[in-house]
C-alpha cells in the first residue's frame, strides 16, 4: 500500500512539472515581457540621470514594442529567439538606471583585469544576438533558401545598426552636450569606443550564427 502511495504520488508531481513545463514553454514570451515590465518600472524610479535614462530606453522601448506588435499580428519566434532578444533590453535597463560607466561590475572587470567597465561592451555583444531572430524571421517565411544567407544578412543588418546607434549616441551627445551627453555616449576617455562597439555587436552577430547554423531548424 505504501509502494503504491508513493507511486501515484510521484507519478502526480511528475505530472504536475511537465504540465508548469508546457505552460512556461508556452507562455514564455509573455513570462519575458513581464519580467522587463517589472524592471523597466522599478528601475525607472530615481534614476542617476534622467536625461540618460530617457536616452538609453527609449530605444530599447521602441524594440519591446515593435516585437509585442510582430507577436500581435502572429510573426512569432522561437523561445530560444525571444531568449537571446531578451536580453539586451535587461542589460540596457540596467545600464539606463545608473548609465552604462557606473554600473556595478566590478566582478567581470576585475575577472578579466579590464581598467574600465565593461558593462556596455558586454551589452553591445547581445545586442548581435537579435541576428538569430532575423535569420528565424527570413528562413521561416522563405525570403532566403539556405541558413548560411540568412545568418549573412543577420550579420550584416546588425553591422549596419550599430553604426546607425553609434552616429545617434554622437549626434545626442553634441546636441546634449555635459554630464549627460557624455555618460550616454559612454565612451569612458577611449577614443576608439564607437568603433569597439561596432566590433562586440558585429562578433555577438557571428557568435549566434555560429550557433544557430547548427541548431536552427530550417
Amino acid at each position: 500500500m505504501y509502494f503504491l502511495k508513493t507511486t501515484n504520488y510521484k507519478l502526480v508531481t511528475m505530472f504536475a512539472i511537465l504540465l508548469i513545463m508546457q505552460k512556461i514553454k508556452k507562455y514564455f514570451p509573455h513570462f519575458l515581457l513581464a519580467i522587463y515590465i517589472i524592471e523597466f518600472v522599478s528601475l525607472g524610479i530615481h534614476p542617476y540621470s534622467r536625461d540618460v535614462w530617457y536616452a538609453e530606453n527609449i530605444p530599447i522601448l521602441g524594440i519591446v514594442l515593435f516585437l509585442v506588435i510582430l507577436y500581435i499580428r502572429g510573426i512569432k519566434f522561437s523561445n530560444t529567439a525571444y531568449f537571446l532578444m531578451s536580453i539586451l533590453p535587461f542589460l540596457h535597463t540596467i545600464g539606463g538606471y545608473y548609465t552604462f560607466e557606473r554600473v556595478p561590475f566590478d566582478w567581470f572587470d576585475n575577472l578579466f583585469g579590464f581598467q574600465r567597465n565593461m558593462f556596455d561592451r558586454v551589452g553591445h555583444f547581445t545586442a548581435g544576438f537579435f541576428a538569430y531572430g532575423l535569420a528565424e524571421y527570413v528562413l521561416t517565411y522563405k525570403k532566403v533558401s539556405t541558413k548560411f544567407w540568412a545568418f549573412f544578412l543577420g550579420i550584416c543588418f546588425i553591422g549596419t545598426l550599430a553604426m546607425t546607434y553609434e552616429l545617434i549616441e554622437w549626434q545626442y551627445a553634441v546636441k546634449q552636450g555635459g554630464d549627460a551627453g557624455l555618460a550616454f555616449l559612454g565612451s569612458q576617455g577611449d577614443i576608439w569606443d564607437a568603433q569597439k562597439d561596432m566590433l562586440m555587436d558585429t562578433l555577438g552577430a557571428i557568435f549566434v550564427s555560429i550557433i544557430g547554423i547548427f541548431t536552427l531548424k530550417k
